[in-house]
Formats: structure tokens, sequence, C-alpha cells
């Protein structure tokens, strides 16, 4: 969405080798934000000036450590602030952090829901629960979409069925190309994962279900979003999928839920 900015895209079962060989030559410097597919990329690639955060997992890969450091429960985006900053760049004006105008004034009435995430099952409430909320949304004379996502259970899709005639359902891929619709919404309400930072980016008011992520850390930016969270003794552990019994979403009931979105509607 930002003019003279360039996208490399890849799927999600690409080899480094590959990747690097479409970037060799191209490019002088580059920044990666964390140990990963990226920084392999990079170094072989043969990029000459690499740049990351000093850390052990990083050291073979970069040629130039940057030294910063963030608080454990600031917000993810501090980080990448923070990593900004360290170079020398002032990240933090106002006109960055508005919502993105795309001259899609938001009808109060849409509600979307998303059942699905892809940051892994563990981040996905039951399913049954979600139509109870559907239903209440419905009798409440809201318009009501589902959206579904890769890496999801194919929840969004089966909860628009289970929802019946007059909910539409859309496969919200790729999430870039879904902006406008979720912009049309005036609340999103959806599982922890990606498209809740796109719809707040957007301009959407989201409503998040947190189950093992952290929302001081990973909630969508702005303060008039709703977060719901069952707190538990093994919580915050992160991971994709639950080695216990999932009780962080399994105890997370309906009425509180219904409570931050009923305070969320128009």
């Amino acid at each position: 969405m930002i003019e003279g900015l360039e996208v490399i895209d890849f799927p999600l079962r690409a080899k480094a080798k590959m990747m690097a060989a479409g970037i060799r030559g191209a490019w002088q410097v580059s920044l990666a934000w964390e140990y990963g597919f990226a920084a392999e990329v990079f170094k072989i690639a043969g990029i000459p000036k690499r740049l990351a955060q000093d850390e052990r997992k990083l050291k073979k890969l970069i040629t130039h450590p940057i030294h910063f450091a963030v608080g454990p429960l600031e917000h993810r985006v501090r980080y990448y602030l923070t990593a900004v900053e360290s170079l020398g760049v002032e990240p933090g004006k106002a006109e960055f952090f508005m919502p993105l105008a795309i001259g899609i004034e938001p009808v109060g009435s849409a509600v979307l829901l998303c059942p699905g995430s892809d940051f892994g099952p563990s981040h996905e409430w039951p399913l049954d629960r979600w139509v109870e909320i559907g239903r209440k949304l419905l009798e409440g004379g809201q318009r009501v979409t589902v959206a579904g996502v890769d890496g999801g259970r194919g929840l969004g899709e089966n909860l628009a069925e289970m929802l019946g005639q007059g909910v539409e359902f859309f496969h919200a891929a790729p999430l870039m190309g879904v902006l406008p619709l979720l912009a049309v919404h005036g609340l999103v309400v959806a599982a922890d994962g990606s498209l809740p930072h796109l719809a707040a980016h957007a301009g959407a008011t989201c409503v998040v279900l947190f189950g093992p992520n952290d929302p001081a850390w990973k909630r969508p930016l702005g303060k008039r979003h709703g977060i719901v969270r069952r707190h538990v003794e093994c919580a915050p552990c992160f991971l994709a999928k639950c080695p216990l019994d999932m009780r962080c979403q399994r105890e997370l009931d309906v009425e509180r839920v219904w409570e931050v979105i009923r305070g969320k509607l128009p």
C-alpha cells in the first residue's frame, strides 16, 4: 500500500537457496528482524552489509550487529521501532500510526467474524461458542460476515454454514488483497492472528480473543480495540499446538466474550 515499496513474495515452503538466487546482486544492505528464513537468505545471497540484532543465533549470518534493548512485556512494535532508532532514524511520528486511508467508510452494523488463526490451532476458540456469538449478533440486527484464513482448520467456512442463510463467507487470502473488505466492517471479532492486525490497520475496531499469546506484547495497535482472555497458569506459552488440554480457550466463556463485543457495538 506504500508507493515505491517493492514486495518480494515467496511460497511458504520455499528453499533459502532458491530465494537467495532470486535476489543475489540486487541489494547492498539488508536488515533482518530476527533469526530465521530471511536472515539465512541474506547470508546465502552474499549481501555485503547485513544488519541484525546482536544476538547469539544471528552472529554467523550478519556482518554488522546493531545494539538495542526493549523490555520483555513491551508491545512487539517497540522492538521494530527501537531497531530503526538505533540506525539513526526517527520513527515516532503520529502519521506513521494512522489507520490506512483507502476511502472506505465502515458500516456500523457490519460485523466480521474470523474464528481461524494462522498462528496455529491453540489460538482458536471452540467453534460452538463462535456459533453462539454469531447468533447473538444476528438476533441483534447486525449484518454478519465470516472470514476464513490460510493456515486455519476451515473454521470460518464451517461457521458460516452453521449460521445459515444471510451470512456471507469469504476466504481472506492473500491478506493484503482483502484490506477493503476489512475496512468496510465497523467491528471485527477474531481469533488472535494476522487478520485483526490488518483489520486495525484498515481502520476497523477489533475484538481479539487471546489464548497462548500475551496481549501486552501482541495486541493490535490502538486504544479502541477490545481484548478478551482467560488467563490460566500455563499462559502465555506462545505455542502453536497445545501440549495439554487447550484450557486457555476451553475456559473462556461466551458471556465474557459477548460483554466485550457488546461494548464495541454502535
